[in-house]
């Protein structure tokens, strides 16, 4: 069988070059470039993932155990600079011991029975910030699915202090910022007798507010959660836990879920002005990630990306992956929702046929509004032949016109595709850049590639002189 579309000769599948450690941490002045940077752009991409996939000689598990590593580009007249580092929490200075102490996300930790039994009174939450970047006040914080996250220097990479989260066992990786007071809202999950999902506004360090309750009997995971102009939307799949046998479980975190479709999927609709929720019901799916929520009349749109269960968690496996590519289905579909906010109605509707996976929109101008253009990794089934084994395409979809458009190359694997605006106040919503870093096996290493959002033509790439992990999630800041 032929691996990918690398038509070299390979021993392994060609995407497994993400899931090495890199140890190298480096810091250049200018990447060689090809094409052309626009100009115009003249800020930081930094980006997060998993940096080492082990703890002394004990293998992590999952892709999402990854320690995290921080990869930050700045850009300067056309230039871009690089730089990379591990975040040293004391998950990572633990792992570099080779002493597995934090609960991960399906890596449990080698524990003894009376270290257990006292994080059952004092949860010991892993500070391995892996899976995102946020803003909080003044400062850039390393997120990830627990309680804890990580202030760090923007320039230099530097880790600094633990930031307090929502009060939970569990947080969303995914955050919004509220475009009226600069807050970070953020969704948790409190386990323990009585569980509820529970909405936060951060404006900085000391300052937290809850802005709404939900009292739950089982809680479902979730990695997201959506915002419109006027609700917070919870998209809870039939992917449950009791909290209590949470508690005392020798399972990791993720393991003690199971999946009861029978329950079907809830939409939790929330007042944001005066946290009054109403539930819609709708069939089983899952979801990591929502792509954008907005009012249309007394109708409430939600675009999601879903699955028919939550088996891509098991195809992510380390074991798995480095064996056989995430089945077929385990491929992740565009989703719109029409929730009928009257009557109570939900209807699905298809937006993209593709598999398609980590969402971008034009988040500062769109988030919460009706738009019109999604961007995303995908991987390629119109070969005619075998289809890929990874996310090989940065794939740009028309919501409208049901068009789509690609971005592709031999052998290379792009990850989420980060809109950037071009700075004009008149400018259309697709007017700006993509920014995504993409795993090129036929090496020395990876590379920035920036296209034209409107396009999808490419305008220039940034070389890095390393391999760079597959990551998760980034952001640009100005």
């Amino acid at each position: 069988m032929t691996w990918g579309v690398n038509t070299e000769s390979v021993t392994r599948p060609g995407y497994l070059a993400g899931f090495d450690t890199l140890d190298s941490e480096i810091a250049l002045d200018a990447l060689p470039v090809e094409g052309t940077i626009p100009e115009w752009l003249d800020g930081l991409l930094i980006r997060n993932g998993p940096g080492m996939f082990e703890a002394g000689d004990i293998p992590l598990r999952h892709w999402f155990d990854g320690l995290a590593m921080l990869h930050r580009f700045s850009f300067d007249s056309g230039r871009v600079s690089y730089a990379n580092r591990f975040l040293r929490t004391e998950a990572y200075r633990a792992a570099r011991r080779g002493d597995l102490s934090f609960c991960e996300f399906a890596t449990e930790p080698r524990r003894s029975l009376l270290r257990r039994a006292v994080a059952m009174i004092r949860p010991q939450f892993s500070d391995n910030c892996s899976f995102g970047v946020a803003r909080l006040g003044d400062e850039l914080i390393a997120v990830t699915e627990t309680p804890v996250a990580i202030a760090f220097d923007p320039q230099t990479l530097e880790t600094g202090e633990r930031v307090g989260s929502p009060r939970g066992q569990h947080v969303t990786a995914h955050s919004h910022q509220d475009r009226e007071t600069g807050e970070l809202l953020r969704l948790a999950t409190q386990f323990g007798p009585r569980p509820k999902y529970r909405v936060c506004a951060q404006s900085d360090r000391a300052t937290q507010r809850v802005l709404a309750e939900i009292p739950v009997r089982e809680p479902s995971y979730m990695h997201s959660f959506g915002l419109s102009e006027r609700h917070f939307v919870i998209t809870a799949s039939p992917f449950v836990v009791n909290p209590l046998q949470l508690g005392l479980s020798a399972l990791p975190f993720i393991e003690n879920f199971r999946w009861e479709p029978e329950r079907g999927t809830s939409f939790f609709v929330i007042d944001r002005k005066g946290g009054a929720a109403r539930t819609f019901e709708t069939d089983a799916f899952f979801a990591f990630h929502h792509v954008n929520a907005f009012e249309r009349g007394h109708e409430l749109v939600v675009d999601l990306i879903v699955y028919e269960d939550p088996g891509m968690i098991d195809a992510l496996y380390l074991d798995r992956l480095r064996n056989n590519p995430p089945p077929e289905a385990a491929h992740g579909r565009l989703a719109r929702f029409h929730i009928d906010l009257v009557h109570g109605n939900v209807v699905e509707q298809e937006l993209c046929p593709k598999m398609f996976e980590l969402p971008q929109i034009d988040y500062r101008a769109r988030n919460g509004r009706p738009y019109r253009y999604v961007y995303g990794a995908a991987i390629d089934t119109d070969t005619g032949g075998e289809p890929s084994d990874f996310p090989d395409q940065v794939v740009k979809v028309d919501i409208d016109t049901g068009e789509t458009t690609t971005w592709q190359e031999p052998a290379c694997y792009p990850g989420e595709p980060v809109f950037v605006p071009y700075p004009r106040a008149d400018r259309e919503e697709d007017e700006g850049v993509l920014l995504s870093l993409v795993l090129d096996v036929r090496g020395p290493g990876s590379y920035l590639l920036v296209l034209d959002a409107r396009t999808l033509a490419e305008l220039g790439r940034a070389r890095i002189p390393h391999p760079v992990p597959f990551g998760f999630h980034g952001q640009y800041f100005d």
